[in-house]
Parts: structure tokens; C-alpha cells; sequence
């Protein structure tokens, strides 16, 4: 009995501690784990999907680190506050500094019996205003916010137009560009599911493969609008997709250009990493059967 609790606890250490750098953080989780009562209190937490929107511009990412404030360290303060102890968040992934997410999910573990949407009032009233809960939805015990994402969509907004209003939410570029080229390499990416060209260096990832299944430009009023969903997601990858089909565009690049920067599997034949303040995530999907039905 001892021995399979002790390989429970190293799965939900393992699974709690994904996302999480911060050493002091680890240390305050290993103590709880390992106090008398900690058996009794997996048995009855109960895990629940967080659906939130956010704009990054005043946070350095998503996940928790010692160097800045992030999102995630400012929705686990809320919910510590409302549930009166300490509840860890595990998101779907992570966003850079100044990157937004129209649809954010994380998920969490309570032992407290709630009413979600109650619980969702009172934590929007404690959250700042650049961070809004949508909902909170009870799932299977085993759904995890990360690993059983089947898609994630990002988009990214270019304008040549100036715009006092929303010039903190997209990329002005001074130069025309030629959209009918970058679609036709965004075309070439479907070939392909290696993007070792478009990650960050040194990450910590066992793979680059990605499955990508959409890829295009389209225009809205004075807006180019690029839409990319995918399996998973490289760190840094959209933006350096997104600065590599600008060269395309610019025509420093063609797509055939484009399709050897990928089969080259280097960062440094790729174009610069278009900033941050443009990109949103905007929709990340699940099975249906993840959730509990009321």
C-alpha cells in the first residue's frame, strides 16, 4: 500500500511541478505533499478546467519565474486568496512576455465544494483588470490542461495604418508587403512537421515536431490577420514564423527560400521574431469527454 502511494505522490509531484521554476515554490510543495493528511486529501480533490482572457502587456509570460511579475503568479495569489489556501495552476502552455490570450485554459485542484459561477464573480473582483476569468468547469480526474489539448490557435495582427487606439495590439510595418507570397509559403509548412528553425534555442522539449493545420493570411479593415493552429507550439515559434514570412513579403525571401529555412533545421537562417505585442492565442480545444456532465 505504502509503495503505491509513494508512486501516486511522484505523479502528482511530477505532473504539479511541470510548469514550475521557482525553487522556493518546489520546496513549499514537496513539505505539503508530505504531511499525514496528504492521502486523504488526493482522494477528494476534485480538478476543474479555468477558461480566462488576459493582456500580457504587464507581465513577463505566463509562467511563474523569480526575474518578473507573470499571469500565472497573479491567478494563483487570486485563487489562494478566494479559496483561503494555497491552489497551483497547471496552464495549457506558456505565452512570452507582452503576448495576450483571448482563450487561456489552465487547470486546478480543490477539495472544496463550490459553486463555479459564484467563484468566478468573486475571483474577476480580486483579479486586475487586464485579467478576466471566463469560466470554471469540472472535469475527469485525469485532464490535463497541457497534455490533452488536441489544437491551439494563435493569431497575429499587421497593420500599415496608424492607429492611436490599437497600436499596443498589433505590428505597424513601414513597407509594403506582398500577402499572396506568404500564403504561398504558408502552403509549404503543411509539408512539413520538423521546425527546428522556428524554436528557441536551448529549450527543453524532447521533440520539434509540430502537426500544423492551418496556416493563412487573411485581411479585416485595415488588418492583416495571420491564423495558425496546430497540435502544439515550439517556444518563440509563431513569432518566428510570422518575421520569416515577412521576408517573404518583403520579397528578401521566396517561398522556395522559406522551404529550405525549415529543412535547414537552423534558427539562424530564419527571419527575426516578430514582436510580441501582435500575437494572441486564441482558442485551445479538448475531447469532449473530458468534462463532467451536470
Amino acid at each position: 500500500m505504502f509503495h503505491i502511494l509513494c508512486l501516486e505522490v511522484k505523479k502528482f509531484a511530477k505532473e504539479k511541478l511541470l510548469w514550475d521554476t521557482d525553487k522556493k515554490r518546489k520546496a513549499n510543495f514537496y513539505f505539503s505533499i508530505f504531511k499525514p493528511n496528504f492521502a486523504q486529501q488526493m482522494k477528494s480533490m476534485a480538478r476543474y478546467f479555468i477558461y480566462l482572457a488576459y493582456n500580457g502587456e504587464n507581465y513577463c509570460g505566463w509562467q511563474v519565474q523569480p526575474n518578473g511579475i507573470t499571469v500565472q503568479e497573479v491567478i494563483e495569489k487570486g485563487l489562494t486568496t478566494l479559496f483561503g489556501s494555497p491552489v497551483p495552476i497547471t496552464g495549457a502552455g506558456r505565452t512570452d512576455a507582452g503576448v495576450h490570450a483571448k482563450l487561456m485554459v489552465a487547470h486546478f485542484d480543490s477539495d472544496k465544494v463550490f459553486d463555479p459561477v459564484s467563484r468566478v464573480e468573486r475571483l474577476n473582483r480580486i483579479l486586475p483588470k487586464d485579467i478576466l476569468i471566463n469560466k470554471i468547469v469540472p472535469t475527469q480526474p485525469e485532464a490535463h490542461a497541457r497534455f490533452d489539448a488536441l489544437s491551439r490557435t494563435y493569431n497575429y495582427y499587421i497593420t500599415d495604418k496608424k492607429d492611436p487606439f490599437l497600436h499596443k495590439l498589433s505590428y505597424k510595418v513601414t513597407y509594403p508587403l506582398d500577402y499572396n507570397l506568404m500564403n504561398e509559403a504558408c502552403r509549404i509548412l503543411f509539408e512539413y512537421t520538423d521546425f527546428t528553425s522556428f524554436s528557441k534555442l536551448h529549450t527543453d522539449v524532447k521533440t520539434n515536431n509540430c502537426k500544423i493545420m492551418k496556416a493563412e493570411w487573411h485581411q479585416e479593415n485595415t488588418h492583416w490577420i495571420f491564423t495558425i493552429q496546430a497540435d502544439r507550439f515550439l517556444r518563440n515559434m509563431v513569432r518566428a514564423i510570422v518575421g520569416t514570412l515577412i521576408e517573404v513579403g518583403r520579397k528578401k525571401l521566396s517561398p522556395e527560400d522559406f522551404r529550405k529555412v525549415i529543412e535547414s533545421k537552423d534558427r539562424g537562417k530564419a527571419g527575426t521574431s516578430a514582436p510580441g505585442n501582435a500575437l494572441f492565442l486564441t482558442n485551445i480545444e479538448y475531447p469532449p469527454t473530458l468534462f463532467l456532465i451536470e
